[in-house]
Parts: C-alpha cells; sequence; structure tokens
C-alpha cells in the first residue's frame, strides 16, 4: 500500500495503520489461527490438518497454507518419496504469532457457552429486527 507524493511512489511507513489492517485480516481469519494452533505441537501433514480443523474444506485449507506460507509464519517441506510426504510447519515468525494469539483462542474456548447463550437470548428477543 504505498502512496503518491509529486508523481514519485514511497514505500509504506511501518507504523501505517493501513498495513497493519492487511496483516490482521490475513492472519486474524478463524482458519489461519486454528491452523497455526494445531502446528504448536510441531510438523504437520496435510491430512493431519485436515483432520483437526473442524469444518475446513480441502480447497479452503489449500488457500490458507498458501497463504501463511507466503506470508512467512509456516513452511512447506515435500520429501521425494513414494507418495511424495508434504509436511507443515510454523517459522519462527509464526511461533511467535502462536504465542501472541493463544490467550485470544483461549478466551473463546472459555467463553464459548457464554457467547452461545447470550446469541441465544439475543436471537429470541421480539425486538432485534435491523434499525
Amino acid at each position: 500500500m504505498s502512496g503518491t507524493v509529486g508523481g514519485e511512489s514511497r514505500p509504506p511507513r511501518p507504523e501505517d495503520p493501513c498495513q497493519a489492517r492487511e496483516v490482521l485480516g490475513i492472519v486474524g481469519d478463524k482458519w489461519s489461527l486454528l491452523i497455526v494452533r494445531n502446528l504448536s505441537q510441531g510438523p504437520r501433514r496435510f491430512t493431519e490438518l485436515k483432520r483437526a480443523v473442524d469444518g475446513i474444506s480441502q480447497r479452503m485449507l489449500t488457500v490458507t497454507l498458501r497463504g501463511l506460507e507466503r506470508d512467512g509464519i509456516l513452511t512447506r517441506t515435500v520429501r521425494n518419496v513414494m507418495p511424495p510426504h508434504v509436511s507443515y510447519e510454523l517459522t519462527p515468525m509464526g511461533r511467535t504469532l502462536r504465542e501472541a494469539t493463544a490467550p485470544l483462542l483461549e478466551w473463546s474456548i472459555t467463553h464459548l457457552t457464554h457467547i452461545d447463550a447470550a446469541r441465544a437470548a439475543y436471537d429470541a428477543r421480539p425486538d432485534t429486527s435491523p434499525a
């Protein structure tokens, strides 16, 4: 997200809020965080991740893994055996992401029943039509 000054493009500043929003969008989606969480215990194969991340489609897992690899969050290793063995592992930066997001994931798990109850109560109210 570079800007232009007098017709010349300039690189984005590290403190640029637009840059932070872009990164948060990449790593803040539900699939990315669940994949990072599953990789925190070490390398995993695609099928292991597919089984561990409930509800993710094969296509979405592939897209998410590619995005995380592109962003430097994980590495993809292919071993030339028959059949080929592909595994995914967090990079050092990916491990720091896991450390940063662990409290949020734990909070989500702890409060899931409360959130479900609040949603049910809200949805049951007669005055919840859009404004």
